[in-house]
């Protein structure tokens, strides 16, 4: 057998020596990877420069205001109907007085706090009228009207003595709710 080595084996080639030449041609064509890297570079330039272009076009067209077409709602059409919740754009209450009390960037509790409102000023009597009157009275003034007031019935402290006055009208099974008798509590 030869020692010459396995037959596929890439023969040993180092000591072969061509000074005057610096790189085989037949390996790669090296204008044809300049000229491929140089027309890359030059058509990354041109893309980049066309996406600036189409940014800055689609940011123009972004801050031109476009009217609403003639079918879109308004704002009042697009609220939901009432009683809206919380929250919900355009929610408010309307209070006793016709007043509206916008409460959409409020917190939750603004509708009691707003309705609160409203009712210490009828308890103080400062809610007036259309003529400038009080409506109402405060509370403390009431009570003492109330009490020093010697026309309103007043109970007697006597007890019934009667069971039948302590007895409650039931209608009867039978009478289908038009007799009724009386059944002690």
């Amino acid at each position: 057998m030869a020692k010459d080595g396995h037959k596929t084996e890439t023969p040993d080639v180092s000591h072969i020596r061509n000074v005057e030449v610096t790189h085989e041609t037949s390996d790669i064509n090296v204008r044809g990877v300049l000229t491929f890297v140089i027309a890359l570079t030059i058509l990354g330039i041109v893309v980049f420069i066309g996406m600036v272009l189409l940014f800055n076009s689609f940011k123009g067209q972004a801050a031109k205001e476009v009217p609403p077409g003639p079918m879109a709602l308004s704002q009042q059409e697009r609220l939901p109907p009432e009683p809206r919740l919380q929250e919900a754009p355009g929610f408010g209450v309307t209070l006793e007085d016709g007043t509206r009390v916008n409460l959409q960037t409020k917190a939750p509790q603004s509708e009691f706090q707003a309705l609160n409102e409203q009712w210490e000023k009828e308890l103080k009597g400062e809610v007036k009228g259309a003529l400038g009157n009080s409506k109402t009275i405060p509370i403390a003034d009431a009570i003492k009207q109330i009490v020093s007031d010697e026309s309103l019935p007043v109970r007697t402290k006597e007890a019934p003595n009667k069971p039948q006055d302590w007895a409650i009208s039931v209608p009867t099974a039978a009478s289908s709710g038009r007799v009724s008798e009386k059944r002690l509590q």
